[in-house]
């Protein structure tokens, strides 16, 4: 029945994909498309707003949801908390700060996304440099210092917004939102294979991952090595959201909420969870990105995924205090 499923969501995701493409400002729909496709374009028109417009909008917002949806699984797993995101250990936090630093600045466009990526890298690293003590990384430690630097980074942040003028805190907001607007070729040309190459590495880390979910002893007692898991785990999903910020900017809950819905189809099995997130994210994203851009007067679609994953996220707060 997983397997069927997963048939099914990807069909979905197809079509979601293909609709993406056909449907915009532009007089250019499916059969439009489907010559396009088979090597007959009508118009030069069509090739420009299909391959260099909507084609490389629709990839970018793949790969972002899919890359959102096994980082958030990778860290839900690891860290075992349901309410773990990308965002708790600062990944995210520090590629918004370098961001705003850099609008701020009136750095060049082109440079944003790399100050992006290594933001979020040096961000985690921090977090897990203080986490670190005595070859080993408690969760505790894990969590408290993502929190501190996440609070750091975010007063940083928010003393450049005040120091800025309109203009730059337009842009800022915007790319804080998470925005897929104006992308093309070029910002997937150095994000698509890390992201490719992280999600293939997240599988072979499943059953080591169903391990961590038991107690730190029972783990170890059965021969897994907490510390080089919470390594790994930790890099890969760094990757995966710097990628991803990269992208799009920040896109929120869909890191938070795409793995509880992943683990309400298929169960705790990370053998099925972390390829059903990374196919619901996508899912999530290119939706969203289609309801912002032609329903909504292209609103950035982190506000979309925030609309819908908010209140997803309060039921999941109101039922872990049940549960406690």
């Amino acid at each position: 029945m997983r397997s069927v499923l997963f048939l099914l969501l990807s069909f979905v995701l197809l079509a979601i994909f293909v609709y993406s493409i056909c449907v915009g400002s532009s007089n250019i729909g499916f059969q439009e498309f489907f010559a396009y496709m088979s090597g007959w374009p009508s118009s030069q028109t069509t090739i420009l707003v299909i391959r260099d417009i909507r084609l490389p909008r629709s990839l970018a917002a793949l790969l972002t949801g899919s890359a959102l949806g096994v980082s958030g699984a990778l860290l839900q797993g690891m860290l075992r908390n349901p309410l773990a995101s990308p965002f708790l250990l600062g990944i995210s936090s520090g590629a918004g700060v370098c961001v705003v630093i850099m609008f701020s600045l009136n750095v060049l466009s082109q440079w944003i996304p790399l100050g992006a990526w290594f933001g979020a890298i040096f961000s985690a690293l921090i977090v897990f440099y203080i986490a670190y003590d005595r070859s080993n990384i408690s969760l505790e430690r894990l969590i408290l210092s993502g929190v501190a630097v996440s609070s750091i980074l975010g007063s940083i942040q928010a003393v450049f917004l005040l120091r800025s003028d309109d203009t730059r805190i337009q842009n800022s907001l915007t790319w804080l939102s998470g925005t897929l607007a104006g992308r093309d070729w070029s910002d997937l040309s150095f994000t698509w294979l890390p992201i490719v190459v992280c999600l293939c590495s997240a599988l072979l880390f499943a059953k080591q991952l169903n391990l961590a979910l038991l107690d730190d002893d029972t783990s170890q007692i059965l021969g897994l090595s907490l510390t080089k898991l919470r390594i790994s785990i930790g890099i890969l999903a760094t990757i995966l959201t710097a990628c991803s910020v990269c992208i799009a900017g920040l896109v929120g809950f869909v890191g938070l909420v795409i793995p509880h819905i992943a683990r309400l189809i298929c169960g705790n099995n990370f053998m099925y969870v972390l390829p059903f997130s990374g196919i619901l994210g996508a899912i999530a994203v290119l939706t969203g990105d289609v309801i912002a851009r032609v329903y909504l007067w292209e609103l950035p679609v982190g506000i979309v995924t925030a609309i819908f994953g908010s209140p997803f996220f309060v039921y999941l707060l109101r039922k872990r205090l049940r549960q406690v």
